[in-house]
């Protein structure tokens, strides 16, 4: 009901909804980008959800100042980079090592149940390989790839040029190629 409710509301009239109408809105709307994305940099489905839900305490906390200078998506993809930039940082980043791996994230489709799971294993050997880069190569690849952005929304999202975006993207991809060549 609050889904229609929004999608036929007027943008100016979106931010006339009360804050809470909002936030759910936002969490219905982009609460599996926020996780997927968290977990590229994380590496752990339920370190990612604890992330998502920080990302959605800052938003709710700023939603009243949010400006309109970028859409509602970018924003979010912009807060949730950055809190998983912060646990980077923390204590526990430091001092903890992950074992575990959320390697249901990207569901297999196929004809037969043999292509299926070679289709799945070939995607989660690709989706490995990208875990394995370095962040600032596998952030962009990401967001390219998996969450579909273009190269000006990721330089935008991450706040630096176009032409870098296009050399990490570069980089990653050749990264990803000899990784994978050395696997077969």
């Amino acid at each position: 009901m609050l889904v229609e409710k929004i999608e036929t509301t007027p943008p100016n009239l979106f931010d006339q909804l009360s804050k809470e109408d909002r936030l759910s809105w936002l969490m219905e709307e982009y609460g599996d980008m926020v996780v997927r994305l968290a977990f590229t940099y994380v590496k752990q489905r339920q370190l990612a959800e604890d992330i998502s839900q920080e990302v959605f305490i800052s938003c709710y906390k700023s939603l009243e100042t949010f400006q309109h200078k970028a859409s509602y998506k970018t924003w979010l993809y912009r807060i949730t980079v950055n809190k998983c930039k912060d646990y980077f940082r923390s204590w526990s980043y430091k001092n903890i090592r992950y074992q575990d791996f959320f390697r249901s994230i990207f569901p297999t489709v196929g004809h037969s149940v043999e292509s299926e799971i070679l289709e799945g294993e070939e995607k989660e050997i690709i989706f490995e390989q990208v875990l394995a880069l370095p962040i600032k190569l596998r952030e962009v690849i990401i967001l390219q790839y998996y969450e579909e952005l273009s190269v000006n929304e990721i330089s935008e999202l991450l706040g630096i040029k176009s032409n870098t975006v296009k050399t990490r993207l570069h980089r990653a991809k050749n990264l990803l190629q000899s990784s994978l060549k050395e696997r077969h």
